[in-house]
């Protein structure tokens, strides 16, 4: 089955506002709020959304380098969420900005706020967090979106 560039670049960018939507909703919604490492894995997202849906648009060989860029980029989310996912199990150490214990000062001089942990997962579904289904379903669409890419008519 062969797949058009543009298609493949369109349905990484579905992806990526699906998982965009879906982090927002539990900001939102759920009153989850993201730690430092889940709004890294977001700014590559928000990238693939544009270079996906841009090369959507395009035709030809001029979608194959939109889909090439929006294929790297839900790959990088992923790599960054099986990261987090890692430092969440305590199988490696995540950055110092946002594991361990902390305090941060606030005007007002409340010195309690609460500080979002990277190392805490905030929610899990069948033992995986949100970092790991994030890298689950990013590094999947872009092993998928590979196999299309190199077979695609452009």
């Amino acid at each position: 089955m062969r797949i058009e560039a543009s298609t493949i670049a369109g349905l990484l960018g579905a992806v990526a506002l699906g998982l965009m939507l879906g982090a927002l909703g539990f900001q939102y919604l759920d009153h989850l709020p993201p730690c430092e490492m889940c709004q890294w894995q977001r700014w590559p997202l928000i990238a693939a959304i544009v270079a996906g849906l841009g090369g959507w648009a395009m035709k030809g060989q001029v979608a194959a380098p939109f889909a090439l860029l929006a294929l790297t980029l839900v790959g990088v989310s992923g790599a960054i969420g099986a990261y987090q996912a890692g430092v969440e199990w305590h199988w490696w150490l995540g950055p110092q900005a946002c594991t361990g214990a902390r305090f941060v000062l606030q005007a007002g001089g409340d010195i309690n706020v609460p500080v979002v942990r990277c190392d805490v997962a905030a929610w899990r579904l069948f033992g995986i967090s949100l970092a790991g289904y994030n890298a689950l379903i990013s590094l999947g669409a872009a092993c998928i979106a590979s196999v299309f890419l190199l077979r695609s008519e452009t």
